[in-house]
């Protein structure tokens, strides 16, 4: 999926900066432009960069409350089979 969004906006950056160099326009305002999409790209990337570190962070927190609710459940069916052997030996 990332390679897809990542070929999008390469695509729309190729795109963006043909038509603005094309365009009959002068050296001044063209600089301009280019500097302002430049920026425009840059706050793209790295809000598509936050969004994914946003979704790291929600996996790793899913998957630490999965371990630690497993690690329980052991502790607990542990406790459980010491008791049951304790209770048969004694």
């Amino acid at each position: 999926m990332s390679k897809v969004l990542l070929g999008f906006l390469a695509g729309a950056a190729a795109g963006a900066l043909a038509g603005i160099l094309l365009a009959p326009d002068s050296g001044e305002n063209t600089r301009k432009k280019i500097a302002a999409k430049a920026g425009d790209w840059k706050n793209a990337a790295k809000d598509s960069f936050d969004g994914i570190v946003d979704g790291v962070k929600k996996a790793y927190a899913g998957a630490k409350e999965e371990v630690d609710e497993f690690g329980e459940k052991a502790k607990a069916k542990a406790n459980s089979a010491r008791s049951e052997i304790r209770n048969a030996l004694g």
